[in-house]
């Protein structure tokens, strides 16, 4: 904090005015109103801040307007208290990283991310939603549609604001997975919207969306949106530059292998592991299969080499061979290929080659691999909550702020996914499922008292199995 934002909130405490808070964001100051109250549902003070505007060096406080100008209505006495519960600490990683990154409009960020977590909720509909939600941290954040869609525009462009949170979440990783994936969309004004190359081959202006996963522990860390007709190395590259992952090891789909993305790499100094494609003139590199190893009851023989600083390791999965094998005589059957590319092709069935900067256990190396399978499954599930605005969202910025918006609630997913794994409950149901189990438990306002309303006990039970105790035991 400078020295003249220290001289002014010590002239505030002189005059009497309690409470203020300064925090500081790059050069700006923010002021707020920080008091705190006791909670008798979790048993515990908690601090509530309301945003009170911006400190200019000359004018003084400058009074927060449209995004902090409420409807003065009455808080409903009945809301749902488990779900909100749940969704309050699967976003607890992110709140102190949002507050730092947007200290004006992380209420709003947080609301909104919160709502989305559990899937498609449209603008329109998001102040309904929040509404129903118990508020723990008694916030106040404008969920009106207009405020939320201001907001969306105001984050989009705040990108040193995302980087301050998507680097929160990288410092926690060694290991990254990196992919691209497309949204299409037939906005005219959304200039990121190009037509490009994508596996689907759907000939419609696409926007690219590139994410980085943590392999050490499932979660997303980082996205971005780029013009659909972008090439893969320049996405790649520009990742790179953004954030900060010297001395982290990335892995990267066969889909994005070239001799150019090798030497960037190279010369970056960044560590990686990069599957080549099946017609590599790598293969022609004699690696004996020396060794083997179990990999899910799948047998995978395997072996390695060093070839200049590169290390190549060689992989055989029978199971695999197999299965393409039949599919190959299948195709040449059918008259798809003839019987000279069936014979080069055979040479390379259950084949998987991968580059690497970095030399380890052929098994280690083959298991760091098989993680990329992760970032696929987590495009599917985030694709679910972008598509909830797709149609509506007009300009580049408000694309920006809701694939950061889709990011965050993606993040509080996994927590619950993570919740589910730990207790052995992924396969019987999902965070969707935990969620809408959560819901049935209200918390219920009646004058000065408050109470929660009776658990049954199929959620009594699923609480106990998680660990969590979100619910009085009293």
């Amino acid at each position: 904090m400078e020295q003249w934002a220290r001289d002014w909130l010590e002239g505030e405490r002189a005059k009497g005015v309690k409470r203020l808070e300064i925090k500081v964001k790059g050069r700006n100051h923010y002021v707020y109103e920080s008091t705190t109250h006791w909670d008798k549902v979790i048993q515990k003070r908690v601090k509530t801040s309301q945003y009170l505007g911006k400190l200019d060096h000359e004018k003084g406080l400058i009074k927060s307007r449209s995004m902090n100008n409420f409807d003065d209505v009455q808080a409903p006495s009945v809301t749902e208290y488990g779900n909100s519960m749940l969704l309050r600490l699967a976003m607890e990683d992110l709140k102190p990283l949002l507050m730092s990154a947007f200290p004006a409009n992380w209420e709003a960020i947080y609301a909104l991310s919160m709502i989305r977590t559990d899937g498609n909720v449209p603008l329109k509909r998001s102040k309904v939603v929040w509404e129903k939600l118990h508020n723990p941290d008694s916030i106040m954040p404008n969920m009106n549609p207009g405020a939320v869609s201001k907001l969306l525009r105001t984050i989009g462009v705040d990108r040193e604001g995302q980087d301050i949170v998507f680097q929160g979440i990288l410092d926690h990783s060694e290991q990254l997975i990196y992919d691209l994936s497309t949204t299409f969309s037939r906005s005219m004004s959304i200039q990121q919207a190009e037509k490009g190359y994508n596996k689907d081959k759907i000939h419609l202006p696409q926007i690219n969306l590139a994410l980085l996963c943590s392999a050490d522990t499932g979660f997303p860390t980082m996205i971005r949106s780029v013009p659909g007709s972008v090439k893969d190395i320049k996405t790649l590259s520009n990742t790179i530059k953004e954030m900060d992952i010297e001395g982290k090891l990335l892995i990267i789909d066969r889909g994005f292998f070239s001799e150019e993305v090798i030497k960037h790499l190279s010369e970056e100094r960044i560590d990686f592991v990069l599957p080549t494609r099946r017609n590599s003139h790598y293969y022609d590199v004699r690696i004996h299969l020396t060794d083997h190893f179990r990999y899910h009851k799948r047998l995978i023989e395997c072996g390695k080499r060093k070839v200049g600083e590169i290390y190549l390791y060689k992989f055989e999965d029978l199971d695999l061979k197999l299965e393409e094998t039949k599919t190959l005589y299948q195709r040449l059957d059918e008259g798809r290929i003839d019987k000279d590319e069936l014979h080069e092709k055979l040479k390379r069935t259950g084949m998987i080659l991968i580059l690497s900067s970095k030399n380890m256990p052929t098994q280690e190396m083959y298991e760091l691999y098989k993680k990329r399978e992760r970032v696929e499954k987590l495009f599917d599930a985030y694709k679910n909550v972008l598509d909830a605005d797709r149609l509506y969202l007009q300009d580049d910025e408000s694309v920006f702020g809701h694939v950061f918006i889709s990011f965050l609630s993606l993040y509080a997913y996994c927590k619950l996914e993570e919740m589910l794994k730990k207790a052995e409950l992924s396969r019987k149901m999902s965070p969707s499922d935990l969620l809408l189990q959560y819901s049935k438990v209200y918390h219920v306002k009646i004058g000065d008292r408050t109470l929660i309303s009776e658990v049954p006990n199929k959620v009594r039970d699923l609480d106990s199995k998680l660990g969590l105790n979100l619910f009085p035991t009293a």
